[in-house]
């Protein structure tokens, strides 16, 4: 029995050491290393979870490819549950490559593959049951992962006990308000970024944004805003949390090593306070690293470093 499951977009990331500049039409540019790693919402956010301790188990899909296989065998080495991930022998595997420059925000180029099929019916309603956490990440990535259906699972999702958690991914312009609208009075703790909530909302003041989340019916929501910091809004407070200072390499992961490191301090029965002090923690650790889970602490790694360090929270 998972204490969560980890339900959504699955990728083998490509993702190159940070480079010097990008290469102009022909340019051959030397980087470090680049490495095959694991990457998506949902396989992000279940490693770093397994990392600190939390029960996990994977939903989502894969191709019957040797990504799909790399994607499996590194969860399951990790510490996640798989036995919950399809297999598509005519779809490959998601992929993303990611460019990093050094001082310049990461550039992707991704392929959708596998996650264009994971639907609702996917999330098996006897697992669901039985967890504490039911986390969604990469909606709005998955096409026939439709808001409505996935608000039925929520809603029963949670009249059974269980907590519901969402993230986004928005792919460009499109009908993300009308997807997501259905969902948000199902959704317990709502997390995207500040871009992303631009996308959906038209609204640039990440305050704002909460706002309008919570008013459609999100019970906590947060808005994650990378080295500005985070917003949080619930029914009762409204919080700005400061960042921890860490050297920085790449972002990659850290809004999913974030959520991971929220639902850590939510398992733990932590206050909003505590919840985004773990969440800040493992985001924080992220970013020393290259891939998205890489250099992300383990539990007894970040129990030292939040005794050591404490995290400026204010209300707004």
């Amino acid at each position: 029995m998972a204490d969560c499951l980890s339900v959504g977009v699955l990728v083998a990331d490509h993702v190159s050491a940070p480079i010097d500049h990008m290469p102009v039409p022909g340019e051959l540019i030397l980087t470090e290393k680049l490495q095959l790693s694991v990457g998506g919402c949902a396989s992000n956010a279940a490693l770093d979870m397994a990392r600190i301790g939390v029960d996990v188990e994977v939903v989502g899909c894969v191709g019957d490819d040797a990504f799909g296989t790399f994607l499996i065998d590194a969860l399951a080495a990790g510490g996640a549950g798989t036995k919950l991930i399809r297999r598509l022998t005519d779809v490959g595997t998601s992929g993303t490559l990611i460019v990093n420059v050094k001082g310049e925000d990461r550039r992707f180029v991704h392929t959708t593959g596998a996650n264009a099929r994971v639907r609702a019916a996917d999330i098996p309603w006897d697992e669901v049951r039985k967890a504490k956490i039911l986390y969604v990440g990469g909606f709005l990535l998955m096409s026939a992962l439709e808001g409505r259906e996935l608000a039925e699972v929520f809603a029963q999702a949670r009249q059974a006990g269980v907590t519901t958690v969402l993230d986004v991914v928005v792919p460009g312009p499109g009908k993300h308000w009308e997807q997501l609208e259905p969902l948000l009075p199902h959704t317990d703790v709502f997390l995207p970024n500040d871009d992303e909530a631009r996308a959906i909302t038209g609204l640039k003041d990440p305050k704002q944004q909460a706002e309008k989340f919570a008013a459609a019916g999100a019970s906590t929501v947060i808005i994650t805003c990378g080295g500005s910091g985070t917003y949080l809004l619930d029914k009762t407070q409204r919080l700005k949390a400061d960042v921890f200072s860490q050297p920085f390499v790449s972002a990659t992961g850290a809004g999913d090593a974030f959520d991971a490191g929220y639902i850590a301090g939510l398992l733990r029965g932590l206050n909003p306070h505590g919840c985004l002090a773990w969440g800040s923690a493992l985001g924080a650790s992220c970013i020393r690293g290259v891939s998205a889970t890489e250099s992300v602490f383990n539990r007894a790694e970040a129990e030292t470093f939040l005794r050591e360090n404490s995290l400026t929270i204010q209300p707004w």
